[in-house]
């Protein structure tokens, strides 16, 4: 197989396209040839060397992906060779051919092509769980979403609106913000200046809720929200979050809650209902698909490159060289 692979963390430098053997397929496991993988933050922090990493070097990246069954594992029951899958969370997707365990294996509705499951996927049922587990969105909601022009951002903005939410949308340009209330949020706001007044200006004193998931405006958040609201923190894309105090959450009642995909995917039953309710909404009009940007595998380091530009308001799906 073809596989993007490092041995060093740093920079996309760090990157190479190499031949690698075939994964082995366990007891309880399918072998896809990949079609299609999701390029995620998370993928330059693996790179870089801040997550601990599986295995020895080569690490391949990657852990989002789509791809046809060709091969089962003993045990395997209910997938069939040719069978269309899709994955969010199952690591060494970067390369043409990906063991996934049956109990993550998503089987993809025809309605959904591999590049589409590869870009919504992970963002998708992040947003979800975020709108409907974390801090669930009510009509009359009053909700700040941070880095709003993003993958999930501009799905939680979409989500949010259409539970009857008022949304304020912050980002770190006006093109940005821009692009965020054409996804339907009620106010665009960047960064710059005093943006916890102006939230609190639009929200008759503050919101109710404040999905944060740059990490470093966590304090901002917290002053940004009304009593009894809460924050919910799912990222640290701009730093490190400060120390919070629990006795500022004690002093107004305000609650501030972590959010991980990973435990809300916490059975193969759970995660095919939630992945069935992505679809549906995708149907429905409720979400819409971002806009792809397809780098061959091989220009992985390219594409890392193109992530980390910032410029980035879609989704970067990494295809096999033959899919061109």
């Amino acid at each position: 197989m073809e596989a993007l692979v490092f041995d060093r963390f740093g920079g996309p430098e760090v990157l190479q396209y190499r031949t690698l053997p075939d994964p082995p397929v366990p007891p309880g496991h399918v072998q896809l040839a990949l079609r299609a993988a999701g390029l995620n933050f998370a993928d330059l922090h693996r790179r870089r060397g801040h997550y601990r990493l599986a295995g020895a070097a080569p690490h391949i990246a990657g852990y989002e992906g789509a791809g046809e069954v060709v091969a089962l594992g003993d045990g395997v029951d209910g997938i069939r060779l040719g069978d269309r899958i899709g994955f969010a969370d199952v690591a060494f997707a970067n390369a043409t051919r990906v063991a996934v365990p049956v109990d993550r294996a998503i089987p993809l509705p025809d309605d959904i092509g591999y590049r589409e499951a590869a870009a919504i996927l992970l963002q998708g049922l992040t947003a979800q769980y975020l709108v409907a587990d974390s801090a669930p969105v009510r009509a009359g909601s009053r909700v700040l979403v941070h880095a709003a022009a993003g993958g999930v951002g501009q799905l939680l903005v979409q989500m949010a609106k259409r539970r009857g939410a008022m949304v304020i949308a912050l980002a770190s340009t006006p093109r940005k913000a821009g692009i965020a209330m054409a996804k339907g949020a009620d106010h665009g706001l960047t960064y710059d200046g005093d943006w916890i007044a102006a939230v609190r200006g639009l929200s008759d004193g503050g919101v109710d809720i404040a999905y944060d998931s740059v990490g470093s405006t966590l304090a901002g958040s917290l002053a940004a929200i009304r009593p009894r609201g809460t924050v919910v923190a799912y990222g640290t894309a701009g730093g490190d979050p400060p120390a919070i105090d629990p006795r500022r959450l004690m002093e107004q009642s305000k609650a501030m809650v972590g959010g991980d995909l990973w435990d809300h995917l916490d059975s193969r039953a759970g995660r095919l209902a939630r992945a069935d309710a992505l679809f549906a909404a995708l149907r429905s009009g409720e979400i819409a698909l971002p806009e792809i940007e397809v780098f061959a595998l091989s220009r992985g380091a390219d594409a890392h490159r193109r992530l980390e530009s910032r410029g980035v308001t879609g989704k970067i799906v990494l295809v096999p060289d033959a899919a061109g």
